[in-house]
This record gives C-alpha cells, sequence and structure tokens, in this order.
C-alpha cells in the first residue's frame, strides 16, 4: 500500500460525500415538484378541465435545473466511486 493509493482513497471518498451532497437537495425539491406536478394533473382530471396551458411553465423549467444538478452531484459521486477503485488497482 504506497502513498497513491492512500492519496487515491482519501479524493475519493471526499468526491463521493461532496457529490452525494451536492446531489441531495436538488433531487429531493425535483421530487417534490413532479409530485405537485401529479397532483395538478390528478385534480384536473378530476375536475374535467384543464388549469394551465400546454406551453412549458416555470415549474418545468426548474425540474430541468433541478435534475441537471442531480445528474452533476451523481456524476462526482460516481467518479469518487472510481477513484476508490482505482485506489485498490494502483499497486
Amino acid at each position: 500500500m504506497g502513498l497513491i493509493n492512500l492519496i487515491c482513497w482519501a479524493v475519493g471518498v471526499l468526491l463521493v460525500v461532496v457529490g452525494y451532497t451536492r446531489a441531495r437537495g436538488p433531487w429531493r425539491r425535483y421530487q417534490a415538484l413532479r409530485e405537485q406536478e401529479a397532483n395538478i394533473a390528478r385534480y384536473e382530471g378530476w375536475r374535467g378541465t384543464r388549469l394551465r396551458d400546454d406551453s412549458s411553465s416555470a415549474a418545468d423549467l426548474m425540474a430541468q435545473v433541478l435534475r441537471r444538478q442531480a445528474q452533476i452531484g451523481g456524476l462526482v459521486a460516481v467518479a469518487g466511486f472510481v477513484l476508490v477503485f482505482v485506489g485498490f488497482a494502483v499497486r
């Protein structure tokens, strides 16, 4: 076990933690926004009328932004996992 292994493991674990914390918040807000949109769709189906037009709304744009932020955080965490495994592979 060398210095390079320890550095890879430390940086990998750090990236996993940072990626998880970056992805957690936007993912929760994205899921809440999807729940709200589904609730509106159920209400519109029950009522039989459309409350909104079919153009993209601010909620749709916010969902895209939140999903993208969560994806970036997830990619950072995946890079951390890869770096941890590289730390095991390097001799």
